[in-house]
Order: C-alpha cells, then sequence, then structure tokens
C-alpha cells in the first residue's frame, strides 16, 4: 500500500476553525481547533488541533455531539440532514486521499472512533478498518505486498463491527480464535498465517450469523452508517453511564464521531502502535513514559491482551519515528502547557498522531506536575491550582504498606497505580461491585479488565491483572480513580470458573486475602500491616498555593485529641464540630450514660453525670491541646435517646424469659428497666428528645459539660497552652431556647472561672442552625449567638422532609437513576433549596449582629461543590472530617477563582 503523505499530514487551513452553523452537523479536521471541544469532542477537537500545527495526522473528518444530542432526544432518530452530510465530507475525504471506500482499486479504509467532551477512556465503542469487503482486501493485499497484513485487517474489522454494532457476543469471537491458535500450536494472533486469517474471517462470519440470524452487512456505506449509530449509542452503554455517575459528567453532552483514513501499526517490523504521555502519570516525573507494540493496532495496547514493551526500546527498532515522537511530544506539552496524552501509529517506519488529550494522572502526579510547570514558567499558580480536581487529593491520604515490613512478595507485575489494597479475591467485576457495595474490601483479579469492568474496578480496593501494560484499560481506569493497580503479572494463573488464583505451589481462593502494592508492582498473601499517609513537599506547596488564595476557613470535625492532631497537620484551622455524645459511646462509659438518662432521680442523675464529668474534661484536654491556639466549637449533647438506651425488642424478649425460669429480683429489674425504655421510645426519636430539648428538661446535662469544657480549658492554659473555647448549642429551633440555655453555659462558666480566681478566660456561645425555622428567625436568633454554624445533614432531612438512611435504601437511587434529583443532596448541598436557608440565615443573622461568625459543620463542607455556594454565601468557615481537610482547602481556592473570573 502506497502511503500519501499529502493525504494524511501538515495544515489544510491557515485561518481561524469555521464556525459552528446551526443545522450543520459535520466538520472536516481543518476546519476544527482545541477551542471547538464541546463540539468536535475531546478526540475531534485534538486531532484537529494538531492538524492546525502541521502535525502527521491522518485525514478525516467529526461528526459533532450536536448530531448525537439531536438524535438522543429524538428517540434515536437521526436530524434531517445528517447522512447526507457525512456522504459529503467522505466524498471529500476520497477525493483527497484518491481513494474510495471499499473500492477494488486504492480502497479507502477508515475507523469510527467516539469522542466525548469529556475524556471516558475506553468507555464507548470504537471500529476499526471499516471499508474492507471481500474486493477491497485483495486489493489492500496487492498494493501492500501482504497478503497476511490485509486479511487480518479483515478479521479484525468483522470481529470490531460484529460485536460493536451487530451484538455478537465477544466471546464467540475470542473462542474461535483462541481454538484456532490451540490446533496451529500457536501463543500470539500475529503468528497466523494469511491462510490463518483467512479461515477466520470466514469463521468469525459464521459466529456473527449464527449470534444474530443474518449475514453481517457487506456495503461499505450502509456500514459506515450503522457504525456511527453505534458510536452514538454507545453513549449510554451501562458502562458509559457508570462512569460518567463515577466522575460526575452530565448525560447530556453526547459524544462526537471521528471517521478518519486508516493507518496501519500491523504492517510487520516496521509497524507499530502505542500510547505514551508527556510526563509519568503515576508520579508525575519529567520522563518519558509509554509503551507501544510492533505490528499491532491501537485496540490491542489498551485492551491488554498482548504486554507492550516500554517506550524507550522504540529508539533502537524504530529510530526515526522515536525521535519525530519525542519532538512532537515536546511540542504538543508545550502547547497545551499541560502534561499529554498520545496516540500514536507507525506504518512502515512513518509516524501518524491519531490522539492527544489531557493525560490522567494520580493525584500525586497532578500536584507535581502543576508544581513542576509552575517552576518552569508554563503557567501560573491560579492556573495550577484551577487544574486540580480536589475530589483526587483523596488518593493521598489512604494507607501504605510499613516499609518496616518484610516479606517475599508472591509475584510481581507493573506498577500501574500506586498505592495499598488489602481484600479478599474476587474473579468478576459484578461480584466485587456487589460486595464492594457492602462494604466489603475485595480485589478484582481478571485476565485482563475491558471497558464493561468499570463497576467492578470501582467496588473494589485495587485491580491486579496477568495480562496489560501500564497503558491498558485496567491502569488507566485504577489510575483515574485513585486505585492501586498491579497489571501485567504473568506468573499468575487464574481459573474464574474455580474461582481460584495459583503462583507456583501457592493456590488462592475468594476466600484469601491480598495485598496489593500498586507503588512496587509487588503482590503478596495475606492482608500487610498498612501506616497513615504522609504529607510530601509538592503536597504542602499547592495546598500553601490554595491557602494564599482562598477566603474561606477550613476547620475539621474531631471528636479525638488524635482526630484533632491528624487534622492540625493536614491544614485545619480549628474544630468546628466536636461531638460530645460521640465520646459516650465508649464500652467503659456507655454504662453511666444508661444510668443518666434512666435515672428516676436527679440525685442518681447527678451521681452519673459527676463520674462523667473528668472523663469528658480528659477528652477536651486533648482536642484542646492538640488544636492549641485555634479555636474549637464543643457541640453540647445531641444524642437521639434510643442510641444509649437497650434495645425495646432485646429487652422485651428478656423479660419474656426471666417470667418463665428468671430469679425474682432479676425479673424485677428487667421490668423496671423495660418500663423506663418505653417511657423514653419515641416514634421520630431523631425529631424527638435531643439537642437543645434535652438539656432544657434535665439542665444538670448541660451544666456537667460546661465544667467540662471550662474546667479543661484552664487545665490545658495552666501548661502554657492558648485554648479557644467555642460552645454550640444543638437544635435551637426557638430563640427562647438558646437565650435559656445560654444561661445556663454562661452561669456556670463564670461560676468555675471565679472557683479559681482566673479572670479573663475568653470563650463564645453559638448555636447549630439545622432546622429550618431557626435558618428563617434566625435574626432573633442571633440574639443571643456569638456564632452560627449551620449543620446542614439535618437541615436537608428537616428542609426536604425525609430521612436520610430511609431514603438512600429505598426511593433516592431511583431519584438519582431518572435525574428527579442531579445528585445525592447528602453527598452535595440542594443549592436551590437546603443552601438558600443557609443564604437566608446568615444574611438575617448578621443583619442582627454585623459580628457574628458564621460557618457550616456538615458533611457538606467537605464536598467542593459545596464549598462553592457557602463561599459564594459569604460563611466565614467550613468543617469537614480531617481527611477531607484539603479536598476543602483546594476547593475553597479554585471557589475564589472562580468567583474573580466571574
Amino acid at each position: 500500500m502506497t502511503t500519501h503523505a499529502d493525504s494524511r499530514t501538515g495544515p489544510r487551513s491557515a485561518g481561524a476553525p469555521e464556525p459552528a452553523s446551526a443545522g450543520r452537523y459535520v466538520y472536516d479536521l481543518a476546519e476544527g481547533s482545541a477551542g471547538m471541544r464541546e463540539l468536535l469532542g475531546g478526540k475531534g477537537a485534538g486531532v484537529a488541533e494538531m492538524t492546525r500545527l502541521g502535525l502527521p495526522v491522518p485525514d478525516g473528518f467529526t461528526v459533532t455531539t450536536a448530531a448525537c444530542v439531536a438524535a438522543m432526544t429524538n428517540d434515536h432518530r437521526w436530524p434531517g440532514g445528517l447522512w447526507d452530510e457525512i456522504v459529503t465530507h467522505l466524498e471529500a475525504l476520497e477525493r483527497r486521499t484518491g481513494r474510495r471506500l471499499g473500492a477494488a482499486d486504492r480502497p479507502l479504509l477508515v475507523s469510527v472512533r467516539s469522542g466525548a467532551v469529556r475524556s471516558m477512556p475506553g468507555m464507548m465503542d470504537t471500529i476499526l478498518d471499516l471499508g474492507i469487503t471481500d474486493e477491497s482486501v485483495e486489493a489492500l493485499a496487492a498494493e501492500s505486498g501482504d497478503p497476511r497484513f490485509a486479511w487480518d485487517a479483515y478479521r479484525r474489522f468483522v470481529q470490531m463491527y460484529g460485536e460493536v454494532v451487530e451484538g455478537v457476543p465477544a466471546r464467540a469471537f475470542e473462542d474461535a480464535l483462541t481454538a484456532l491458535k490451540d490446533r496451529r500450536g500457536l501463543r500470539w494472533d500475529n503468528e497466523l498465517t494469511a491462510d490463518d486469517l483467512r479461515e477466520l474471517v470466514t469463521t468469525f462470519r459464521e459466529e456473527a450469523r449464527r449470534a444474530t440470524g443474518h449475514d453481517l452487512p457487506t456495503d461499505p456505506h450502509e456500514q459506515l452508517r450503522r457504525a456511527v449509530d453505534a458510536v452514538f449509542g454507545s453513549w449510554d452503554s451501562p458502562r458509559a453511564r457508570v462512569y460518567r455517575e463515577l466522575n460526575d459528567i452530565p448525560d447530556d453532552l453526547g459524544t462526537a464521531v471521528n471517521v478518519m483514513q486508516m493507518v496501519f501499526g500491523n504492517r510487520g517490523d516496521t509497524s507499530a502502535t502505542g500510547v505514551c504521555f508527556t510526563r509519568n502519570p503515576a508520579t508525575g516525573a519529567r520522563e518519558r513514559y509509554g509503551e507501544f507494540l510492533l505490528d499491532a493496532q491501537g485496540e490491542d495496547v489498551v485492551a491488554g491482551i498482548r504486554t507492550p514493551r516500554p517506550l524507550p526500546e522504540m529508539e533502537k527498532l524504530l529510530p526515526a519515528a522515536y525521535a519525530q515522537l519525542m519532538d512532537t511530544m515536546d511540542l504538543l506539552e508545550h502547547h497545551y502547557k499541560d502534561m499529554q496524552d498520545i496516540e500514536f501509529t507507525v506504518e512502515d517506519g512513518t509516524l501518524y498522531l491519531l490522539q492527544v488529550r489531557t493525560g490522567k494522572r494520580t493525584a500525586a502526579a497532578a500536584l507535581k506536575v502543576a508544581r513542576d510547570l509552575v517552576a518552569e514558567g508554563e503557567i501560573d499558580k491560579e492556573t495550577a491550582l484551577r487544574r486540580i480536581d480536589p475530589a483526587q487529593l483523596d488518593q493521598l491520604l489512604h494507607p501504605t504498606i510499613d516499609p518496616a515490613w518484610s516479606g517475599t512478595p508472591l509475584t510481581h507485575g507493573l506498577n500501574a497505580s500506586p498505592g495499598a489494597a488489602v481484600g479478599t479475591l474476587v474473579f468478576d467485576a459484578d461480584t466485587a461491585a456487589q460486595r464492594g457495595q457492602a462494604g466489603e474490601a475485595v480485589v478484582l483479579v481478571r485476565w485482563e479488565t475491558t471497558p464493561d469492568d468499570i463497576h467492578g474496578i470501582a467496588g473494589a480496593q485495587g485491580v491486579l491483572t496477568a495480562h496489560g501494560g501500564m497503558t491498558s484499560h485496567a491502569a488507566v481506569v485504577a489510575r483515574g480513580m485513585g486505585k492501586p493497580c498491579v497489571a501485567g503479572a504473568g506468573e499468575l494463573g487464574i481459573d474464574a470458573d474455580a474461582r481460584t488464583l495459583s503462583v507456583g505451589g501457592t493456590v488462592l481462593t475468594e476466600a484469601d486475602t491480598v495485598t496489593l502494592d500498586g507503588t512496587t508492582g509487588s503482590v503478596y498473601a495475606g492482608a500487610l500491616p498498612l501506616v497513615p499517609p504522609q504529607v510530601t513537599d509538592d503536597f504542602a506547596t499547592v495546598l500553601g498555593w490554595a491557602d494564599d488564595v482562598r477566603r474561606l476557613g477550613v476547620r475539621a470535625n474531631a471528636d479525638t485529641g488524635p482526630d484533632a492532631a491528624r487534622a492540625r497537620e493536614l491544614g485545619a484551622e480549628g474544630v468546628g464540630l466536636c461531638r460530645t455524645e460521640h465520646m459516650f459511646m465508649a464500652t467503659d462509659r456507655l454504662p453511666v450514660v444508661r444510668r443518666m438518662i434512666l435515672a428516676d432521680t436527679a440525685a442518681e442523675r447527678q451521681a452519673a453525670l459527676d463520674e462523667l464529668l473528668p472523663m469528658q474534661q480528659a477528652d477536651f484536654e486533648e482536642i484542646f491541646t492538640a488544636m492549641t491556639g485555634l479555636p474549637v466549637a464543643v457541640r453540647l449533647i445531641d444524642p437521639p435517646l434510643h442510641e444509649f438506651l437497650p434495645d425495646l425488642v432485646e429487652q422485651s424478649l428478656l423479660v419474656q424469659r426471666l417470667e418463665t425460669d428468671g430469679a425474682p429480683g432479676e425479673l424485677d429489674r428487667a421490668r423496671a428497666l423495660l418500663a423506663r425504655v418505653l417511657r423514653l421510645s419515641e416514634k421520630n426519636p431523631m425529631l424527638g428528645t435531643r439537642g437543645v430539648r434535652l438539656s432544657l428538661l434535665y439542665p444538670e446535662i448541660g451544666v456537667m459539660q460546661t465544667r467540662a469544657i471550662v474546667r479543661a480549658a484552664l487545665a490545658v492554659r495552666g501548661r502554657g497552652l492558648d485554648p479557644r473555647v467555642e460552645i454550640m448549642v444543638p437544635l435551637v429551633a426557638f430563640a427562647e431556647e438558646l437565650r435559656r440555655m445560654r444561661e445556663i453555659v454562661v452561669a456556670t462558666a463564670d461560676e468555675e472561672l471565679a472557683a479559681v480566681g482566673v479572670p479573663g478566660l475568653p470563650y463564645a456561645v453559638g448555636t447549630m442552625i439545622e432546622v429550618p425555622r431557626a435558618a428563617l428567625t434566625a435574626g432573633e436568633i442571633a440574639e443571643h449567638a456569638d456564632f452560627f454554624s449551620f449543620g446542614t445533614n439535618d437541615l436537608t432531612q428537616t428542609a426536604i422532609g425525609v430521612s436520610r438512611d430511609d431514603a438512600e435504601g429505598s426511593f433516592l437511587g431511583r431519584y438519582l437513576e431518572t435525574g428527579i434529583v442531579p445528585a445525592d443532596p447528602f453527598a452535595s448541598l440542594d443549592a436551590d433549596g437546603v443552601g438558600e436557608l443557609v443564604r437566608i440565615g446568615a444574611e438575617r443573622g448578621l443583619r442582627a449582629r454585623p459580628e457574628l461568625e458564621t460557618g457550616v459543620c456538615g458533611e457538606h463542607g467537605g464536598d467542593p461543590a459545596s464549598i462553592t455556594v457557602f463561599d459564594g454565601i459569604g460563611l466565614d468557615y467550613v468543617s469537614c472530617s480531617p481527611y477531607r481537610v484539603p479536598i476543602a482547602r483546594l476547593a475553597a481556592a479554585q471557589a475564589r477563582l472562580d468567583d474573580a473570573v466571574g
């Protein structure tokens, strides 16, 4: 086959790209640019931009995302004129290349690839070698002088078209291919002869006919139309939907379809295909990173069926193409000013570029690349901050294998995605998803993963494969999710039916646990000891930039001294929520709390409280010590009483048993306890006697807690430290509740200070705003508050009128699937409803008391989208779990940068 460089390379339009016009759905590559990403998709915009830069890109055209969206919104019927437009652009492509689709002389073969606006690697479908027929295969063989290459292209087309367009099960083709190799005594596909491949084409067609009940169409134009339609349809495939849900990609973007002239990496040892990154996507190091396969097509690399060679080996085997690729990598990274992921093919020694996109990377790599690009002068700090996904930082906050531990690995593979994963073995994606969703720690083991396995990868702690390389599907997806991955562990023997894994003489089953070290590529039998993550220089530097930009403060929710200390290490500027009832759940304290709640007399209750006071004081001393010089907001007790009481059913059964064979004294005590539990039981305890209501009914509880807080602060100050005390009253709905509770707190605190003769210990008294009435009457409540902390967990429940536990187990999942709600309102703030209550509460509170401090202490305080809302409202701080503090710091900076642009 003669290559016409002028038909596949070079800039074909030096001017500005033609703007998108209404009713137009197809653009030649020469008409596009990187700025048309929303219309041309990521792949289409990338190849168009490379065309404009004069890089060697195969010729072609792009069917826009608008066409896909139009079809989706019209019951999958194409918009009028779309096919005619495709034919027009195909004919223009034929004229430029001097070839014709499916012709018996100088045939044109094309690839049909998806191209979403936001990268979704491996999630949608591709068809290669379209245009090859019984007639054109002979022309291709004669032109190339290589019948084996021509028939290999034909069998690949039948296989991909059959799977993607006709829905033939992939297993049918794979089994036929394996059977033929077994009969020939071969291991690899590229060892098959031309006659073998000719036979395989016939076998594949028969398999397709058996599966579908009809012959595959032979008209290349019909094949092209159906292929484009299939790629449109793959936007709604189960794996694509799962990926979008995991990555917060809207369902209504659609995909573009790129039709490009085929270039062939499977034309012998002077041809190759590969994937490369301009920097290491696992570590961020400035080094050439990638893999390639000789005599192969692109799908062979990402599918993980053959283990590719590392990119540096290409310099010896294909030196001219390698040198050109290195120059191109430098050019593209400098052009986009970010790490790039590039797909390439070498045909008979000539390099072609098939795709460029911003490379997916681990969180560690994201931080290093950002820091290095700033140091290199490519971008400024603000641009670097905008590029990092705050949620991705969670990857850096997971444990790693204890470096002090030493042992012998079970086997080794490629260190495809860093971190440690411990879990029991599972051998299929469905099981991994089910068990992972149930809270089990599992490791997914596969020969090689496919895009259909994405739900299993998401549910697993890590991924282990026998085949595949650093750029295989398993590696790319695992890195994007922050999951440890060891790929290409060739010693593994996997029996998916028997659900066993063997290495040498060791056999493991689904009952066994393994540990993956994705940083080194080692696999260990059993659960290894792990150590907490360490904050790296890149981590500290980039988050330091974020701190310089953000306005919103970031505190932590912490109930113990170690939690508070860890939060401070991660950059917390105080404790925004210390939940005192969590301190009562320890086994040595729960009996005392029960005695306090179940007490029949004030004296009995006071005795229990006196026993609890030193326990509480010790807890507070630890937290004040860890947070010296920073504010600590201690929430007074807020327990739904049923959490501390004996279970009503169990207590009833105990009484029944004792009535039969129990001692009289024991039975009397059990009956008395049952009667007390019955009196205190509530139909809806989450909206019952909890929060400020409990403390107003039993003021001695609030008195004990205030004494413990003040005494702890005095003890810490006596050691030369600086406790900053805030006392928070929960579940206030009426201003009078807070006024009375404040009187109790202030009187007790002042009594404690007077008793020791220590004047001037500053403290603040505020409240949680967690019911709608409190937000609406915030002006009245603010008269008695030094600060407001919005408890958005309960505010969401009370504003929407749902129980979180009940909703998440019943209708909420369906609501999310069907688009009734755009996101889980307990994970990401309902900005229009609950967010508006927060805005109203803050505005009315500040009008009444301008010095009022306002913050958020619900779980939304660690959600980037919610943080944007809180920053826009003008709150002073958010508070979140310790390990989400870095996420909140970065998200707060991005919110400020977005606000400055807006």
